[in-house]
């Protein structure tokens, strides 16, 4: 993929932001890519719309705004409502499996792809990590991003002393992409 504009939403709280520095991060500084982001939030620091917007292009970017996002990765029921419309027909939707609901003409040239993040990041011990999951997943269904590079965004963003909490919740998400592509592949095989 030479260009993706991705878009992703959720609530305040739910490392949405952060989601979108470690996505650019890994694009522009670990992987050969320009990379812009842009963030919106509510004004309380949790529970209220938030998104992040990262254009990711081997070519220079000179407008920074997601009009059609060609990945949208929604966190939440509301996200999904409010962003959804806007997915190209071509796109990719990665959304949280027990927080989104996909209406059913969604599909219609439209790749789904979904994760219980949440739920892989209760059993890791800490929700927090839950975007660092979903993270994982994105660079595993996407195939936009390398492994390590997302790995070497993820340590050079995090908390120090997180390091082996968030890279095991990054390597779920990731494998749990794999084994959904591979799916994809044999059923497509049949």
């Amino acid at each position: 993929m030479e260009h993706a504009e991705i878009k992703i939403a959720g609530f305040g709280g739910q490392g949405v932001i952060m989601a979108g520095i470690i996505i650019g991060k890994a694009a522009s500084i670990f992987n050969d890519y320009h990379a812009t982001m842009i963030q919106s939030f509510g004004p309380e620091a949790r529970g209220s719309a938030c998104s992040a917007q990262v254009i990711v292009d081997k070519a220079p970017i000179a407008y920074p705004y997601v009009e059609h996002s060609s990945i949208l990765v929604a966190l939440n029921q509301e996200a999904y409502k409010l962003f959804a419309p806007s997915l190209r027909k071509d796109g990719i939707l990665i959304y949280e499996q027990d927080m989104v609901t996909p209406n059913q003409t969604q599909g219609n040239g439209v790749r789904l792809y979904g994760i219980q993040a949440t739920r892989i990041a209760e059993e890791l011990g800490r929700v927090i990590v839950q975007n660092v999951v979903m993270v994982g997943f994105f660079a595993a269904v996407t195939g936009l991003l390398s492994y390590q590079a997302v790995e070497s965004a993820v340590r050079d963003s995090i908390p120090k002393g997180t390091d082996s909490l968030n890279l095991e919740a990054l390597k779920r998400g990731y494998d749990r992409g794999l084994e959904l592509i591979a799916d994809e592949k044999a059923v497509a095989a049949r």
